[in-house]
């Protein structure tokens, strides 16, 4: 067998069945990018088991439970995205209602005015708790400009609260020294 017969033999199977298929799909399913994600699966899987495909028309039963166990796949996908999205709404919903999701309005706010960056880094510490060898490695850097970036960073964060006349106190020491050092 040549290297182009494969590709022949694929060919000639999507021609013929691609037709059943797709219809077999479409009946079960409810939106058009299901139904075409499923489609390009069941012959994805189809040309890497090439060889495992039977002639003639089994070739399209075997099409056919391929489709079927593709389409199950998806279902238990769909399922699972369902679930999560269902669980990261209701952690929002708490969060959001949280003394950690209503950051005070000077707070917030004095956060906005940094750049990106310093706000990225910020976020990494704060948010995601991440420490110095963990966002060196987000970030594509060392862990040494990141503990130089980071001091940087709440030295700026120090110094807009500062501006906005917050009590620096009620986030420590470390704020006012901070605030103090970029004076």
């Amino acid at each position: 067998m040549g290297a182009a017969e494969p590709r022949r033999r694929f060919e000639a199977l999507y021609t013929e069945h691609y037709a059943a298929v797709s219809t077999y799909v479409r009946r079960r399913t409810d939106h058009p990018d299901d139904t075409a994600d499923v489609i390009a699966e069941t012959f994805t899987t189809a040309w890497r088991r090439l060889d495992h495909v039977p002639p003639g028309d089994r070739a399209r039963l075997w099409l056919y439970g391929v489709a079927r166990r593709t389409l199950a796949n998806h279902r238990r996908g769909e399922s699972r995205r369902t679930a999560l999205t269902t669980r990261l709404s209701e952690e929002l919903t708490d969060w959001l209602g949280s003394e950690v999701g209503q950051a005070p309005g000077a707070t917030r706010e004095a956060f906005m005015r940094l750049s990106e960056d310093d706000r990225e880094l910020l976020s990494l510490v704060g948010w995601e708790g991440l420490g110095n060898a963990e966002i060196a490695k987000v970030l594509g850097c060392t862990r040494m400009a990141v503990r130089q970036r980071l001091h940087r960073a709440r030295k700026r964060f120090a110094a807009e609260l500062a501006a906005t006349d917050v009590d620096l106190n009620r986030y420590g020491s470390r704020a006012v020294k901070l605030a103090e050092e970029s004076a």
